[in-house]
């Protein structure tokens, strides 16, 4: 066998042309090692380049689809929402507020419409560590986004309230639609969780959602204890403050128990619903 043609001297007065860096890079084998790893990284720094665009340019697209569906659910919670209406307009309705907690008072520190309750959650100026955390969500924010909707001769129809807590898998954001009365349950929805298909996911059911409608907060009117319960058995107090756990979840259902009896209470929006049961708001 001949040796390779490399091997080979140049005949006399003949110039040999030397391959560049590309040149012997493109002819190199297939299977040649180096060739293999530098095509597979070319190709991946051109895919997360491509990714990294897309992901850009469609950020407004998920932000405002994300909004939407906010509005959507909203809508839904309140008994608002009907097949074909225009979201936007139905939205309109409602006034958005950010609500302190901790005096049940509404602030003007922030603009309603662009605040994020999830973002104040995470930031350690607007939050606060729990250390007694029975909704496993470990820090809770300072100042929360309600809406109101009001009748139209402007009297208070609902106050809508969000909601959130661990469940089995994952952690379970909702809203709860409270009366005039400040006590009187309308609605609970979930938005996002990631709960056992049939079973815990089960909290979407709108079965399983009905049961919440006219069930009680409070005892007296709101003026006694925290009654509101999710059990496989009615409390003391009975059954208007009764919702039946969900079949085989009893996780998931202890958490939405937890979460609701959470944020009801003296540490959520206990002394903002103080002020709708006294007319104030």
């Amino acid at each position: 066998m001949n040796p390779p043609d490399r091997d080979i001297p140049a005949p006399e007065g003949e110039v040999v042309a030397r391959k560049g860096l590309l040149r012997r890079f493109l002819d190199a084998p297939a299977d040649n090692t180096v060739k293999t790893v530098v095509v597979a990284l070319g190709l991946c720094l051109v895919a997360s380049m491509v990714v990294s665009s897309a992901a850009v340019s469609l950020r407004p697209l998920q932000e405002r689809n994300a909004a939407l569906d906010k509005q959507v659910n909203i809508l839904q919670v309140a008994g608002v929402y009907e097949d074909g209406i225009d979201v936007a307009e139905a939205f309109d309705a409602f006034e958005p507020h950010v609500l302190e907690l901790a005096s049940g008072e509404f602030t003007d520190q922030f603009e309603a419409d662009s605040f994020d309750d999830r973002a104040a959650a995470d930031d350690l100026t607007l939050s606060a560590p729990l250390e007694d955390d029975p909704a496993s969500i470990g820090r809770q924010a300072n100042y929360v986004t309600v809406y109101l909707l009001r009748n139209e001769d402007g009297t208070l129809d609902k106050v809508i309230l969000p909601v959130y807590g661990y469940g089995l898998w994952s952690t379970l954001y909702g809203f709860m639609a409270i009366e005039e009365d400040g006590n009187t349950i309308y609605g609970l929805q979930f938005y996002e969780h990631a709960e056992t298909p049939g079973l815990g996911a089960e909290v979407d059911n709108p079965r399983w959602k009905a049961l919440w409608r006219d069930k009680k907060l409070r005892t007296d009117d709101g003026e006694g204890e925290l009654a509101i319960t999710v059990a496989k058995t009615p409390p003391a107090a009975g059954r208007d403050y009764y919702v039946d756990a969900l079949s085989g979840a009893t996780l998931t259902s202890r958490g939405v128990d937890n979460l609701v009896r959470f944020w009801m209470s003296e540490r959520g929006f206990e002394p903002f619903l103080e002020r709708v049961r006294a007319g104030e708001i």
